[in-house]
């Protein structure tokens, strides 16, 4: 065994609420991050608080655990509050009365620097999550926890073994171990209120915290499927939501610059044009845009088109986060060649034939060597894979143009070329997809403009 001044543990934590102020409880395990042993175990009823209170105070717990066993050690922390993670990581302000002592007393069981935190998805935090609802349950019964009662470390090594089992579904189906995973700890968790985001904290729509909303969908459809494989024990898995767990998607938040003065006039506006700025109208619509964002409080990078109307919408967004704009070329607009500047009517009085075969064709290309849009979907897709594999599990803000945000938006679907006709997009929009590490995709949102009302 290592000595104390060389050892790293992994604390895993959570808390919930039956009620939200409710009855609360929270729960905490210190783990061997080689073998994955248990070192300790910690969970408390500590009566009617929140979610949030009760995840902090799990914190606390497994700090403390861990420094009785190592005052010396490094800690990982790992949690599936989003809210906490992000706060003790200082990327988050830490706004609530109830937090800030509890965050503050997080950060004196350990020097700083000696503790790193982790988001991860709430299957990964059972552990913690089934000593949360213990404690929950012994209140109820008008008791406190006791070591001795608990079995959430038989439940989550079953569950582990189950998982390892060779898979009984279709070839290819690699969800099989993970089903059974699940139902080892459907049948022992039982219903949990634990992680659910205190709203006044930290806003959550389903939009933009993909790894709570559509997550959960998966979730749920994936412990039915377990139910059902548990129950028949059939060779076929079940139909509907049958894919391993990818873990946390990486969302991209795709927002289109606010108007320039060519915007309002609908002309062609590419890469190979004037480069215009925003106008008056368009400086408003990014500072609402910004301010929207910023309510959500979701977003974690910036990445921006280099063109001058998109970096100064990224630029309101940035200076609200307190974030930097990362500069990616391959979001820039399609070059509309000879097209720049023009409306729709002069290109069809000056360039009828050219028009008409770019209508029809994704593989043509506007006069004068422009872009096709196959061209750019082949440059929006190198991007968007390079950018997914940067950011896996966070959300990213990509301050773009019309074509790449429907070019992202029509891979996500599988939909045909012809599409991109057939989507409205208004300036300083709002759209989202989430990006899953087998490459599928869901499209959370198209064209919300309902900041700029």
């Amino acid at each position: 065994m290592p000595s104390p001044s060389s050892r790293e543990v992994i604390v895993e934590a959570d808390g919930g609420s039956r009620g939200n102020p409710g009855p609360a409880g929270y729960g905490a395990v210190v783990l061997d991050p080689v073998t994955g042993e248990t070192l300790a175990e910690a969970a408390e009823y500590i009566g009617v608080a929140t979610n949030n209170v009760a995840e902090y105070k799990g914190l606390v717990a497994g700090l403390t655990a861990a420094r009785e066993l190592f005052p010396d050690a490094t800690v990982h922390v790992r949690m599936d509050s989003k809210l906490v993670v992000e706060q003790m990581s200082g990327r988050w302000k830490i706004k609530h009365p109830d937090m800030k002592p509890l965050a503050a007393e997080a950060g004196r069981v350990f020097p700083v620097g000696r503790v790193r935190y982790e988001w991860i998805p709430r299957e990964l935090n059972k552990h913690a999550d089934r000593l949360a609802n213990e404690a929950m349950d012994a209140g109820k019964r008008g008791r406190q926890w006791e070591p001795s009662g608990s079995t959430a470390a038989l439940d989550t090594a079953a569950a582990r073994s189950a998982a390892s089992l060779p898979p009984s579904g279709p070839p290819g189906d690699a969800a099989a171990g993970a089903a059974r995973a699940r139902a080892a700890l459907v049948g022992t968790s039982g219903t949990s209120s634990v992680g659910t985001p205190e709203t006044s904290e930290q806003p959550d729509d389903g939009l933009f915290a993909p790894d709570e909303a559509v997550a959960a969908q998966a979730r749920a459809s994936l412990a039915s499927a377990a139910r059902t494989e548990a129950t028949t024990q059939a060779e076929k898995a079940p139909q509907g939501w049958t894919g391993p767990d990818m873990g946390a998607p990486a969302t991209f938040v795709l927002l289109r610059h606010g108007e320039t003065a060519l915007t309002p006039e609908k002309r062609f506006s590419g890469s190979g044009g004037t480069d215009p700025e925003l106008s008056a109208a368009g400086l408003r619509q990014a500072e609402a845009v910004a301010e929207a964002l910023a309510a959500r409080g979701t977003i974690q990078e910036i990445v921006s088109s280099p063109l001058t109307r998109c970096r100064q919408t990224a630029a309101a967004v940035a200076a609200r986060l307190g974030l930097d704009v990362h500069i990616e070329r391959g979001l820039r607009e399609t070059d509309f060649g000879a097209w720049e500047g023009m409306t729709f009517g002069e290109v069809r009085e000056r360039y009828g034939d050219d028009l008409d075969a770019w209508l029809a064709s994704p593989k043509a290309a506007p006069t004068g060597g422009g872009e096709s849009f196959a061209a750019v979907a082949r440059r929006v897709a190198a991007t968007r894979d390079r950018l997914t594999a940067a950011h896996a599990g966070r959300t990213v803000l990509l301050v773009t143009h019309v074509t790449p945000i429907k070019t992202l938006v029509r891979l996500a679907l599988g939909a045909p070329p012809e599409s991109l006709f057939r989507m409205e997009l208004s300036a300083a929009s709002i759209s989202a997809v989430a990006y899953y590490a087998d490459g599928n995709a869901s499209v959370r949102l198209l064209n919300d403009t309902s900041h700029l009302r």
